[in-house]
């Protein structure tokens, strides 16, 4: 991940290790894509909070094939270059929903330390 120049919106948010695997499974939920469109998606999603580099999304896109959690075939763009398309397989799927359930816990856990008063405590 880059950060943010100083400007609109603030500066972009670092992620924490494993939340980039989550993210690219959410953005595969939506439908195949290469790696640039992945890119771009989670950068237009996130409101240009989040720049995922090449450095940062190409091992992210080999571990997730390595566990089966998305598939590679070889195809080519609108712009008529060869690229992978990776696309969500079911054991990928099913994983989503576990990595989501884990950030939710996280994020409410954190929320807690962060502001007690808000969260009852």
């Amino acid at each position: 991940m880059t950060p943010r120049k100083p400007g609109r919106g603030g500066d972009r948010v670092a992620l924490l290790q494993g939340t980039l695997d989550l993210i690219v499974l959410r953005t595969l939920l939506g439908g195949t894509q290469h790696g640039q469109g992945i890119a771009g998606a989670i950068q237009r999603t996130s409101r240009e909070a989040l720049l995922v580099d090449h450095g940062s999304l190409y091992p992210a896109l080999q571990r997730l094939e390595a566990r089966k959690w998305i598939r590679a075939t070889w195809g080519t763009t609108a712009n008529n270059r060869e690229a992978r398309f990776y696309d969500l397989t079911a054991l990928g799927r099913k994983q989503l929903v576990r990595e989501v359930s884990q950030w939710k816990k996280l994020t409410q856990a954190v929320a807690l330390i962060l502001d007690p008063e808000a969260t009852g405590g």
